[in-house]
């Protein structure tokens, strides 16, 4: 059996795997660490979830900790840099854990806090620094960091970085760090502007792919339920209460609908926390933490959590929407069948969500079996801006309702019950565009 000790890392390192109870090396580990300590470029092509951290944190580690000295005053040796803020604190926190009781000094700078302190944090120089391209560019402008003695640079989840627009930012900083260098870019996709940009960074890279992309974690139990906009809050409360008190991520598109959703469920008496953009690096921390901690069931997301969320406990994803990018849908439904478990993921098709449906399946080359509802007609065109969808939502079932079907079986949508012939509620934003569901009943809760 393929351990950690045969791959040339630092003995203590070694010690602070076997207490996480690491021993067996993914794929990737096992293929890309001996090439980083001999100090060779990578081009790692894998999925989130692979074990990417540990593949280039792990040896970039062992040869920090040969250096034996100190950093110089508010210079990097290594850096890694991250689309988001929730990635930068995981893969700080995973390396911290692996360097435990080691004398490496590692830091993390990300929008949304202070930049004095974190100014403050780099003066004494480091050894590894965690960053977010805009906040990095921030902290180089007031010449809080220089990276002229930076001898690592990895790009973690690069696609996305591209994908977000921080092409520029990426080609600015790779000017100030020293083409005498090793870099390591990971990516889960390989779009053309990636490849250019694999060409213009790397020197003679390793190529490693695991995982191909828009290939799903097998232990995850895919399903998608077809239903109208209107009636999706409903539909996630009836899933949500067949599993009390099981973690769920559940993704909307935008901002303002996260919001807008994690409060209606709340109202309706789960418990509930949402992140995204919007928030600031506190309030987006204190979500997480509760969230981790089992103190709420759901955490509303936009994309910002696709990537970068390594919470073992999560046993549901909910595509409240569909994304935009096919790609997505894998990293999203990626944060559950974490650690060996099992996991489910259930997607929402509203009508007009039909083409992105397709799009998906067309990336995992494999149909995503129907749970529930009848699948709508291709083609129609969204509403305008404002413009409310037809079919407004219909007020979820009193009582405990009809419960939703095995991921194997196709079952009918169910028809909430309301009043006859009684005026439709005033539409609210953030949950589909249209009238807003009656408050579940404490059996659909699970109470």
């Amino acid at each position: 059996m393929e351990t950690f000790e045969n791959l040339g890392l630092a003995p203590m390192l070694l010690q602070n795997l076997e207490g996480l109870g690491l021993i067996k090396p993914t794929p990737i580990q096992a293929r890309a660490i001996p090439h980083i300590v001999r100090g060779r470029d990578i081009l790692g092509l894998a999925q989130t979830g692979t074990g990417k951290t540990a593949a280039f944190g792990l040896p970039m580690l062992t040869r920090i900790i040969a250096y034996g000295k100190r950093p110089a005053p508010k210079t990097v040796r290594a850096l890694v840099l991250a689309p988001t803020r929730e990635l930068a604190s995981q893969i700080h926190d995973n390396l911290a854990a692996y360097a435990k009781d080691a004398p490496v000094r590692i830091q993390r700078v990300v929008g949304g806090a202070s930049l004095n302190l974190q100014a403050e944090r780099l003066l004494k120089g480091c050894d590894v620094l965690i960053a977010t391209p805009g906040r990095l560019i921030d902290l180089i402008e007031r010449r809080a960091v220089v990276l002229s003695e930076t001898k690592y640079l990895v790009l973690d989840e690069a696609d996305q970085m591209l994908d977000i627009g921080f092409i520029h930012a990426l080609r600015r900083i790779a000017t100030l760090i020293p083409a005498k260098r090793q870099t390591l870019l990971f990516s889960a996709t390989m779009p053309k502007l990636m490849e250019e940009l694999a060409a213009s960074y790397l020197t003679d890279p390793a190529r490693i792919e695991v995982a191909p992309p828009g290939k799903a974690a097998e232990k995850i139990d895919q399903g998608v339920h077809f239903t109208t906009q209107g009636e999706k809050a409903a539909l996630l409360a009836e899933y949500v209460s067949r599993h009390p008190g099981e973690l769920a991520v559940v993704f909307n598109r935008t901002k303002h609908g996260s919001d807008k959703l994690a409060k209606l469920m709340e109202k309706w008496g789960f418990s509930v926390t949402a992140i995204h953009g919007n928030k600031s690096q506190g309030q987006r921390e204190r979500a997480l933490a509760s969230f981790r901690a089992g103190e709420v069931q759901l955490l509303v997301a936009t994309d910002v959590a696709a990537r970068g969320l390594d919470i073992p406990q999560v046993a549901h994803v909910y595509n409240y929407d569909l994304p935009n990018v096919p790609e997505n849908y894998v990293h999203r439904i990626g944060r559950t069948a974490r650690a060996g478990r099992d996991g489910r993921a259930v997607a929402f098709c509203g009508p007009l969500e039909m083409s992105e449906l397709r799009a998906i399946e067309a990336a995992m080359g494999a149909r995503i079996p129907v749970v529930g509802g009848e699948p709508h007609a291709e083609g129609g065109t969204r509403p305008a801006p404002g413009q409310q969808p037809r079919g407004g939502a219909k007020k979820p079932h009193r009582g405990r309702g009809p419960k939703p079907a095995a991921p194997e079986a196709k079952a009918a949508t169910p028809k909430p019950e309301g009043k006859r012939g009684g005026a439709r509620r005033k539409p609210q934003s953030g949950t589909g565009g249209a009238a807003m569901p009656k408050r579940p009943t404490r059996a659909q809760r699970g109470h």
